[in-house]
Protein backbone atom coordinates (compact mmCIF):
# COMPACT_ATOMS: atom_id res chain seq x y z
CA UNK A 1 0.00 0.00 0.00
CA UNK A 2 1.28 3.15 -1.22
CA UNK A 3 -1.15 6.10 0.09
CA UNK A 4 -4.58 5.56 2.07
CA UNK A 5 -7.25 7.65 1.38
CA UNK A 6 -9.46 8.11 4.85
CA UNK A 7 -12.45 10.15 5.62
CA UNK A 8 -13.01 11.27 8.66
CA UNK A 9 -14.60 14.19 10.44
CA UNK A 10 -14.46 18.18 10.08
CA UNK A 11 -15.11 18.53 13.95
CA UNK A 12 -12.90 16.49 16.97
CA UNK A 13 -15.80 14.80 18.42
CA UNK A 14 -16.16 14.66 22.19
CA UNK A 15 -13.93 12.46 23.44
CA UNK A 16 -10.20 13.03 23.34
CA UNK A 17 -9.90 9.44 22.29
CA UNK A 18 -10.74 10.68 18.86
CA UNK A 19 -7.55 12.89 18.32
CA UNK A 20 -5.39 10.53 19.39
CA UNK A 21 -6.58 8.07 17.14
CA UNK A 22 -6.21 9.93 14.34
CA UNK A 23 -2.94 11.08 15.45
CA UNK A 24 -1.45 7.65 16.07
CA UNK A 25 -3.12 6.77 12.25
CA UNK A 26 -0.92 9.57 11.18
CA UNK A 27 2.03 7.98 12.84
CA UNK A 28 1.59 4.97 11.29
CA UNK A 29 1.05 5.74 8.28
CA UNK A 30 4.47 8.14 8.28
CA UNK A 31 6.20 5.00 9.83
CA UNK A 32 4.70 2.98 6.89
CA UNK A 33 6.07 5.51 4.25
CA UNK A 34 2.16 5.37 3.23
CA UNK A 35 1.05 8.79 1.97
CA UNK A 36 -2.47 9.86 3.26
CA UNK A 37 -4.68 11.26 0.93
CA UNK A 38 -7.85 13.27 2.46
CA UNK A 39 -10.45 15.85 2.15
CA UNK A 40 -7.62 18.73 2.80
CA UNK A 41 -9.00 20.70 5.76
CA UNK A 42 -7.23 21.95 8.58
CA UNK A 43 -10.14 21.70 11.65
CA UNK A 44 -11.16 18.60 13.32
CA UNK A 45 -10.00 14.59 13.06
CA UNK A 46 -8.69 15.90 9.70
CA UNK A 47 -6.65 18.50 10.75
CA UNK A 48 -5.04 16.05 13.47
CA UNK A 49 -4.43 13.28 10.94
CA UNK A 50 -2.73 15.44 8.41
CA UNK A 51 -0.38 17.33 11.18
CA UNK A 52 0.60 13.94 12.47
CA UNK A 53 1.51 12.26 9.58
CA UNK A 54 3.41 15.72 8.42
CA UNK A 55 4.98 15.57 11.84
CA UNK A 56 6.49 12.19 11.65
CA UNK A 57 7.71 13.49 8.35
CA UNK A 58 4.98 11.49 6.01
CA UNK A 59 3.62 12.61 3.12
CA UNK A 60 -0.17 14.48 2.71
CA UNK A 61 -2.30 15.27 -0.04
CA UNK A 62 -5.25 16.83 0.10
CA UNK A 63 -8.10 17.52 -1.84
CA UNK A 64 -10.70 20.25 -1.47
CA UNK A 65 -13.43 21.47 -4.12
CA UNK A 66 -13.27 24.89 -4.69
CA UNK A 67 -16.06 25.86 -2.85
CA UNK A 68 -14.31 25.11 0.47
CA UNK A 69 -11.35 26.39 -0.63
CA UNK A 70 -11.21 28.87 2.11
CA UNK A 71 -8.07 30.21 4.29
CA UNK A 72 -9.88 28.75 7.69
CA UNK A 73 -10.29 25.92 6.48
CA UNK A 74 -7.49 24.18 4.27
CA UNK A 75 -4.45 23.37 5.14
CA UNK A 76 -1.53 25.21 4.56
CA UNK A 77 1.18 22.95 4.96
CA UNK A 78 0.22 19.99 2.82
CA UNK A 79 3.06 18.18 0.72
CA UNK A 80 0.39 18.26 -2.18
CA UNK A 81 -3.04 20.18 -2.46
CA UNK A 82 -5.42 19.72 -5.53
CA UNK A 83 -8.53 21.95 -5.49
CA UNK A 84 -10.98 20.60 -7.93
CA UNK A 85 -14.62 21.64 -9.24
CA UNK A 86 -16.58 20.03 -6.77
CA UNK A 87 -17.21 17.26 -4.29
CA UNK A 88 -17.94 14.82 -6.94
CA UNK A 89 -14.39 15.09 -8.52
CA UNK A 90 -13.03 15.54 -4.81
CA UNK A 91 -14.92 11.64 -4.12
CA UNK A 92 -13.36 10.10 -7.41
CA UNK A 93 -10.04 11.58 -6.75
CA UNK A 94 -9.52 10.57 -3.49
CA UNK A 95 -10.58 7.06 -4.71
CA UNK A 96 -8.36 7.21 -7.66
CA UNK A 97 -5.36 8.42 -5.40
CA UNK A 98 -5.73 5.61 -2.63
CA UNK A 99 -4.75 1.57 -2.90
CA UNK A 100 -7.17 1.38 0.33
CA UNK A 101 -9.86 3.20 1.89
CA UNK A 102 -10.58 4.02 5.41
CA UNK A 103 -12.91 5.71 7.77
CA UNK A 104 -12.46 7.20 11.36
CA UNK A 105 -15.20 8.87 13.11
CA UNK A 106 -17.26 11.31 11.44
CA UNK A 107 -20.60 12.56 10.04
CA UNK A 108 -22.22 12.64 7.09
CA UNK A 109 -19.87 13.26 4.61
CA UNK A 110 -17.92 10.59 6.43
CA UNK A 111 -20.42 8.00 5.81
CA UNK A 112 -21.30 8.91 2.74
CA UNK A 113 -18.18 8.90 1.30
CA UNK A 114 -17.28 5.40 3.10
CA UNK A 115 -20.59 3.90 1.59
CA UNK A 116 -19.89 5.15 -2.02
CA UNK A 117 -16.45 3.14 -1.78
CA UNK A 118 -18.18 0.31 -0.14
CA UNK A 119 -20.62 0.33 -2.91
CA UNK A 120 -18.39 0.90 -5.88
CA UNK A 121 -16.25 -2.09 -4.63
CA UNK A 122 -19.73 -4.20 -4.36
CA UNK A 123 -20.49 -3.38 -7.70
CA UNK A 124 -16.75 -4.46 -8.54
CA UNK A 125 -15.59 -1.11 -9.51
CA UNK A 126 -12.33 -1.49 -7.73
CA UNK A 127 -10.66 -4.28 -5.37
CA UNK A 128 -9.75 -1.97 -2.52
CA UNK A 129 -9.91 -2.77 0.82
CA UNK A 130 -12.51 -0.57 3.16
CA UNK A 131 -12.61 -0.36 6.78
CA UNK A 132 -13.56 1.56 9.54
CA UNK A 133 -11.27 2.50 12.85
CA UNK A 134 -13.92 1.61 15.34
CA UNK A 135 -12.61 3.87 18.26
CA UNK A 136 -14.13 3.97 21.46
CA UNK A 137 -16.88 2.03 19.59
CA UNK A 138 -18.13 4.37 17.75
CA UNK A 139 -18.61 2.17 14.17
CA UNK A 140 -20.39 -0.52 16.83
CA UNK A 141 -23.96 0.77 15.75
CA UNK A 142 -23.44 0.60 12.41
CA UNK A 143 -21.40 -2.94 12.07
CA UNK A 144 -25.03 -3.91 13.77
CA UNK A 145 -27.12 -2.58 11.22
CA UNK A 146 -25.01 -4.37 8.41
CA UNK A 147 -25.17 -7.45 10.62
CA UNK A 148 -28.76 -7.43 10.83
CA UNK A 149 -29.18 -6.24 6.55
CA UNK A 150 -27.07 -9.57 6.12
CA UNK A 151 -29.87 -11.39 8.52
CA UNK A 152 -32.42 -9.91 6.39
CA UNK A 153 -30.61 -10.57 2.97
CA UNK A 154 -30.26 -7.23 1.75
CA UNK A 155 -26.82 -7.66 1.94
CA UNK A 156 -24.96 -10.89 1.46
CA UNK A 157 -21.88 -12.14 3.41
CA UNK A 158 -19.79 -11.90 0.88
CA UNK A 159 -20.41 -7.94 0.72
CA UNK A 160 -20.22 -7.65 4.43
CA UNK A 161 -17.10 -8.94 4.77
CA UNK A 162 -15.80 -5.99 2.23
CA UNK A 163 -15.89 -3.61 5.42
CA UNK A 164 -12.73 -4.25 7.63
CA UNK A 165 -13.04 -2.96 11.32
CA UNK A 166 -10.89 -2.85 14.28
CA UNK A 167 -10.18 -0.69 17.30
CA UNK A 168 -6.46 0.55 16.59
CA UNK A 169 -4.78 1.83 13.55
CA UNK A 170 -1.94 -1.02 13.47
CA UNK A 171 -4.44 -3.60 13.70
CA UNK A 172 -6.78 -1.99 10.61
CA UNK A 173 -3.41 -1.70 8.64
CA UNK A 174 -2.91 -4.91 8.88
CA UNK A 175 -6.33 -6.33 7.85
CA UNK A 176 -6.37 -3.82 5.21
CA UNK A 177 -2.39 -5.34 3.84
CA UNK A 178 -3.28 -9.03 3.95
CA UNK A 179 -3.88 -9.71 0.60
CA UNK A 180 -7.49 -10.38 -0.91
CA UNK A 181 -9.19 -14.05 -1.07
CA UNK A 182 -10.36 -13.42 -4.23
Amino acid sequence: MQALTVYCGSYSGNHRCYVEAAQRLGTCLAERKITLVYGGAQVGLMGALADSVLGAGGDVVGIIPKPLNQANLVHQGLTRLEVVESIQQRKSRMLELGDGLMALPGGFGTLEELFEALAWCQLKLHQKPCAVLNVNGYYDPLLSFLDQATNQEFLSMANRNLLLQAATPEDLLALMMQPSND
